[in-house]
């Protein structure tokens, strides 16, 4: 596993020799080793050029951009290297056959809904009485199984998630009026944090699907589309409550994220500098956490479970095994 580094400072990033040199505004410096740098996520106002676009290319090394702000902009996709036409033309074949996508879809809600309702199980009884919202999130994953059309489960889902975000202000313990999702733009510290977690779930499942041979832009579960790569949100979905939502609960509850780490004044809407840091350096952690793999029969970790996620999506696309989506059993 190569390394993820995370650049904060304004300055030029350039190519010398085989190394990568942010040279801030400062005059400071910083080699990164391109034989070990897997990904950059730039949040700094950087100059570049397209000597080191190429570079980056040649190496496989991804760039993931967000703005001032800490919201994702996009990513710079270096050129596939590997590739297999064979799995291009049955990814497509599986979302032209209307049954089959729906199945795949329905595995992934599925998943993602016994994930959530396993985060609930994990706080139920400690001091929280979550059985009501356990039962009706049970029930409504149930109703997944019958569902007729992508539009239909989508809604399904989306009742899911208002039930689910309904127990967060018992769940965590700073006292932060969170009534539901919203997205653009964020109207609260949990909705900031969500929105910034998720995309760098996003970005991870990203990196991982580079190194398949999957078509990042062909989905079941979310409409491909122009500009966006769809497959990164499906496989998220699974991924989003173990490693995104756990890690909000735990920072918040243990106070390692709190209001000063916000800008007040814009209603809570960016994350400052030093609980970006903050953020990215236990989502770091989260990702090198490893758990012993009982089909593998050694422990691997949270960002090779995003991988061998994607290889059993291949397998269930070649028609070699069924896809079942990965579920969490602690």
């Amino acid at each position: 596993m190569g390394e993820t580094f995370y650049i904060f400072k304004d300055g030029d990033l350039r190519r010398k020799d085989n190394n990568i040199i942010i040279k801030s505004l400062d005059g400071s410096s910083k080699n990164l080793k391109a034989e070990v740098t897997d990904e950059i996520y730039l949040f700094g106002e950087v100059n570049m050029n397209t000597k080191l676009l190429n570079f980056l290319s040649q190496k496989g090394i991804i760039m993931h951009v967000f703005n001032y702000y800490g919201f994702y902009s996009g990513s710079f996709y270096p050129r596939e290297t590997n590739i297999s036409g064979y799995l291009l033309v049955q990814q497509v074949r599986c979302y032209d056959d209307k049954n089959k996508r729906l199945e795949l879809a329905k595995e992934i809600l599925k998943t993602s809904s016994y994930n959530i309702y396993r985060n609930l199980r994990y706080y139920n009884g400690r001091g929280i009485n979550l059985n009501k919202p356990m039962k009706e999130i049970q029930s409504l994953s149930n109703r997944l199984e019958h569902g007729s059309s992508i539009n239909e489960i989508m809604g399904i889902e989306g009742n899911i998630r208002k039930t689910y975000y309904s127990t967060w202000n018992d769940l965590i313990k700073q006292d932060i009026k969170f009534k539901k999702r919203i997205k653009r733009p964020p109207d609260n510290m949990i909705n900031t944090l969500i929105s910034f977690i998720n995309s760098l779930v996003y970005t991870t499942v990203l990196s991982e699907i580079y190194k398949t041979q999957l078509n990042p832009t062909i989905s079941y579960l979310h409409e491909p589309g122009t500009k966006r790569f769809s497959l990164c949100l499906d496989i998220a979905e699974i991924f989003k409550p173990l490693i995104g939502d756990r890690m909000i609960f735990s920072m918040l509850n243990k106070n390692q994220i709190t209001e000063d780490d916000f800008e007040k004044e814009s209603n809570f809407l960016y994350l400052k500098e030093p609980g970006k840091k903050k953020m990215l350096a236990e989502y770091d952690k989260r990702l090198s956490q490893t758990i012993f793999h009982k089909e593998l029969g050694r422990d691997v970790s949270y960002r090779y479970l995003i991988r061998l996620e994607c290889y059993k999506m291949i397998k269930d696309i070649i028609g070699e095994k069924e896809y079942n989506g990965f579920k969490i059993w602690w």
